[in-house]
């Protein structure tokens, strides 16, 4: 057991390590381009730290080889765990350090039109992909089909996020970034160097990837705990920290636009485009309590999330429900 403990926090470092390097250059490019804070928590933050929790899944299933079931449910649990770690935990977090930064009533005031076009995104695409999975086996173009709607979904999505972003930087809301470009210092801060950085960025998260998929499947065995539940709850947790310490650092300087869209924006990614991936690549149906129970926390946090929006009412006390229904999954688990 030992020695898969030691693999999983191995590949733990390896993936949060490589994604701070691709996290970093595409803030870097946000900058350069010029685009709102918007396009670059919504976009370039969110899909550049969702590809460690994009890259286990794609790793788990196409991986195949004796232990395809195993592979198929530590897939499943990556795919449907993370959705449900940004909307929960993820908020909860951030609301923790803004609460005890600024104070547990304090109004966050992320810019409003951006959050709630995520949060009716992703509760609409993630929507759609959970009833798809009840459909009947023999359904599968009709899968094909919804997935392919999914993808086109996200694409809509981003020329709206991409359109709002003019009028977002006149008002204010242009990018600016804190850090230097880590790779500064041997390549310069030239656009190469930077794709450079998103390379060697991408390649550590691949490898981190596979490590986890050999860690969470021996951890399995060795416990005798399904490894849909090790990893619906440990990849998750390991894969989603960079967007919980990005959100963290912005919500204490009071960057609330991109503290939230770092979450949001990522929500939208892994409620569209992994979910969609995952019909084409795997079958597309959970029966087991312990798959359907998060995404209907997914769905109840972001429903919430949008509420609060909506009533101007996102303060860090309030968004510890979300934390506490993070906290009911636990629960669940424990005792079922």
């Amino acid at each position: 057991m030992g020695e898969s403990l030691l693999l999983l926090l191995f590949a733990l470092v390896g993936v949060f390590f490589a994604a701070q390097l691709f996290t970093n250059a595409l803030e870097f490019l946000g900058e350069k381009m010029g685009v709102s804070e918007g396009v670059t928590g919504s976009i370039f933050a969110a899909v550049g730290t969702a590809m460690p929790e994009t890259i286990v899944p794609l790793v788990a299933i196409l991986a195949g080889g004796a232990a395809t079931s195993v592979n198929h449910e530590v897939g499943l649990g990556a795919i449907l765990g993370a959705p449900f770690m940004l909307g929960t935990l993820s908020l909860g977090v951030m609301a923790v350090f803004a609460g005890m930064k600024s104070g547990w009533h304090t109004h966050l005031k992320p810019e409003q039109s951006g959050v709630r076009r995520d949060v009716v995104v992703f509760l609409s695409g993630f929507g759609v992909a959970t009833l798809t999975a009840f459909l009947p086996a023999s359904w599968q173009s009709v899968r094909m089909l919804i997935a392919i709607s999914l993808l086109v979904g996200y694409f809509m999505y981003l020329l709206a996020t991409i359109r709002a972003s003019h009028k977002l930087v006149a008002d204010g809301h242009a990018t600016e970034t804190d850090q230097e470009l880590y790779a500064a210092k041997l390549l310069g801060t030239s656009l190469p160097a930077a794709a450079i950085q998103l390379a060697a960025g991408l390649v550590l998260l691949i490898l981190g990837a596979r490590l986890f998929v050999s860690g969470a499947s021996s951890l399995s065995d060795l416990l005798g705990i399904s490894a849909l539940v090790i990893s619906l709850l440990i990849i998750p947790v390991a894969t989603e920290l960079p967007e919980k310490v990005n959100s963290v650092l912005w919500i204490r300087k009071r960057k609330d636009t991109l503290a939230f869209g770092n979450i949001t924006g990522a929500m939208v990614f892994q409620g569209t485009i992994i979910p969609a991936l995952g019909m084409m690549l795997m079958p597309w149906h959970f029966d087991d309590p312990h798959a359907i129970l998060p995404v209907i926390l997914a769905l109840l946090g972001s429903g919430w999330l949008w509420f609060l929006t909506c009533k101007h009412r996102i303060t860090p006390v309030n968004l510890m429900l979300n934390a506490a229904l993070y906290g009911l999954f636990i629960i669940y688990v424990l005792v079922a």
